[in-house]
């Protein structure tokens, strides 16, 4: 993997990965943008020991634009763009929208690929490799920089997601708080040692592949399951076969193996409700160790990856009791989203 740092014209970080060392990039951002001005601020909710960043700033980003304007497309004469070469595999910048910065955090936008018409599971082998070197690369510098206690890699894929920016991509936030479903996974690390004198994440996977009716995937490296309490219509949880805290700790031959599963996993997703239906949303998302974490060896590093979608016509809102009370009802048995999983075919 060869990496180009360069900068933006408004002074924005902006990061080039490509898998050929003989790969050059030099272009320079034309574009007569001022510096980035934002307000954005941690408030603490007492009441429930929540964190809330404040970013009123974000009412003014990008929505949904047009094909040809697309700022996330490599620049082309006549259209500006966040990418100013020509094309590119992987790039990463700095987020001109930031829910986070200013000294609280930062949010970075990364790029899977130059084509506007493609998804994540439409990448090559090589090229969804190039993309978990690049999260890797910045989960090591984003939680090196002062006050970042957790980074968050993750993809949110369709309009019903919320997706302001059709483009394949996904999104990087250094948090200066450990966020609340991390600190409970913590606290529930912590009393199932307690109560077993045994690792949480270890028994967790080896329950599933010893019942195996929810797994959907298994490879060397990597196993794929439904929860046995998913709270989403499909979701499925991907773990490494041994157990590490983030991606800095994965081997070569977990690297090796994660796009071929990976790859298969969004394929599978993408035609759950029949060939013919459109792409599959989903959220898909990374969950690391805090980096502040003394005890950071015993968290498990994992991805979930699941959908609002519970038929073909039909979403999973969060209602009442979901929204209000945190208390999830979910409409599909999860062996039976499982099954389902298992049976569809990713070509």
């Amino acid at each position: 993997m060869k990496k180009t740092v360069t900068t933006l014209a408004d002074g924005r970080e902006l990061i080039y990965y490509d898998m050929r060392d003989d790969v050059v990039r030099t272009a320079v951002d034309p574009r007569p943008l001022t510096p980035v001005t934002s307000r954005s601020e941690i408030r603490y909710d007492e009441l429930t020991g929540d964190h809330v960043a404040v970013a009123s700033h974000r009412q003014s980003r990008t929505h949904l634009p047009p094909a040809d304007a697309c700022p996330l497309c490599p620049a082309r004469e006549g259209r500006e763009s966040e990418v100013p070469e020509e094309g590119y595999e992987v790039v990463v910048f700095e987020n001109r929208f930031p829910s986070l910065s200013g000294g609280v955090g930062r949010c970075e936008v990364v790029c899977f690929t130059d084509d506007h018409t493609a998804s994540f599971a439409d990448l090559t082998e090589e090229r969804g490799r190039l993309v978990l070197d690049a999260w890797t690369d910045r989960t090591a510098a984003l939680s090196a920089l002062p006050g970042v206690e957790q980074v968050y890699c993750f993809e949110n894929r369709g309009r019903e997601i919320g997706v302001t920016l059709p483009h394949a991509h996904g999104q990087i936030y250094a948090f200066p708080y450990v966020t609340p479903r991390t600190a409970l996974t913590r606290r529930r690390i912590d009393e199932h040692r307690r109560a077993t004198g045994r690792n949480l994440f270890d028994d967790l996977v080896a329950r599933e592949r010893a019942d195996a009716e929810r797994v959907v995937l298994e490879g060397e490296q990597w196993i794929a399951f439904v929860p046995y309490a998913a709270h989403w219509p499909y979701e499925v949880h991907l773990h490494p076969t041994r157990r590490v805290p983030d991606l800095l700790a994965l081997d070569e031959a977990a690297r090796a193996e994660f796009p071929q599963v990976y790859l298969e996993l969004l394929r599978r997703f993408d035609r759950i409700f029949g060939p013919a239906e459109p792409p599959t949303p989903y959220i898909a998302a990374w969950h690391q160790a805090p980096f502040t974490d003394a005890r950071r060896e015993d968290f498990g590093l994992h991805l979930e990856l699941f959908t609002v979608r519970r038929a073909s016509d039909k979403l999973k809102f969060l209602a009442g009791t979901e929204s209000g009370m945190g208390a999830f009802m979910n409409d599909i048995r999860p062996e039976d989203a499982a099954r389902r999983i298992r049976e569809v075919a990713s070509a």
